[in-house]
């Protein structure tokens, strides 16, 4: 399989990451899971990068895992392959920079985890999400994480349960989203948001999103801590004491490249 089915591109300070299998709905496989991984951690290591946009060729985000690797495969190839289809939930969730996913279209099973996996979503009035793996005969667990994080418990149930779809309002108001737009506007407002990212301080950006993220794994007290130590650590950095000079100035700060 050629790189090319996940393409890497930069613009300005964002890393666009575009899955690019159109033909079959942008399905994954062993190669593009581990291609697409490599591309997050390659942006997240990158200085000249500060957002990171998942978006996709053709009418569709992602249907999920291609069906034709679900070949015969002994129990412990089954538990590495679907580690590997699940692996972009922890890589995402460690990373530095925040992701925004970009969709349009079907946005199914563990293409929406991927969705629901990022730290935010504009999505096209067109986009269809629904974890509906069941409906074949298997269960959308891996993607169910992120869909509980969001969702809450019940809700989960329902969507991995019963494998049905929602539209994108829907999902605007479930919490899945955070912006729906008109399908012609789709890359022009990710594009919009992601500079309005960019302009913001790494170190704060960076801060947030782990004091936030690390929230979910531990208890109300642990999270409220860690979140406190995250301030106080950025509180001493370059970015803080610019950020809080250039306010008082009434000038534009001028943040660190890290």
């Amino acid at each position: 399989m050629s790189e090319k089915v996940i393409r890497k591109s930069k613009r300005e300070f964002t890393g666009y990451i575009t899955l690019n299998r159109p033909e079959v709905y942008n399905t994954f496989t062993s190669e593009y899971a581990e291609l697409l991984n490599s591309a997050l951690i390659a942006f997240d290591a990158d200085s000249s990068v500060r957002v990171v946009v998942i978006n996709a060729e053709g009418k569709n985000f992602s249907t999920g895992i291609d069906l034709g690797e679900f070949d015969e495969k002994s129990p412990n190839d089954y538990r590495e392959f679907i580690a590997l289809m699940d692996k972009h939930n922890h890589t995402i969730a460690k990373m530095k920079k925040p992701v925004i996913s970009s969709v349009q279209g079907y946005c199914l099973a563990n293409g929406a985890g991927l969705s629901f996996a990022a730290d935010l979503t504009v999505a096209a009035e067109s986009a269809r999400f629904g974890t509906t793996a069941v409906n074949v005969g298997l269960i959308c667990t891996g993607p169910g994480v992120p869909l509980i994080a969001n969702v809450g418990r019940k809700k989960a149930m329902e969507m991995v349960l019963l494998g049905e779809m929602v539209t994108a309002q829907e999902a605007l108001e479930l919490g899945l989203v955070n912006w729906v737009v008109p399908d012609d506007e789709l890359e022009m407002r990710t594009d919009e948001i992601a500079k309005k990212l960019a302009s913001k301080s790494p170190l704060a950006v960076a801060a947030g999103k782990r004091g936030l993220s690390a929230a979910y794994d531990v208890s109300y007290s642990a999270g409220v801590d860690y979140g406190s130590e995250m301030f106080a650590s950025l509180c001493s950095s370059h970015d803080a004491k610019e950020g809080i000079k250039a306010f008082q100035e009434k000038r534009k700060p001028k943040w660190s490249l890290k």
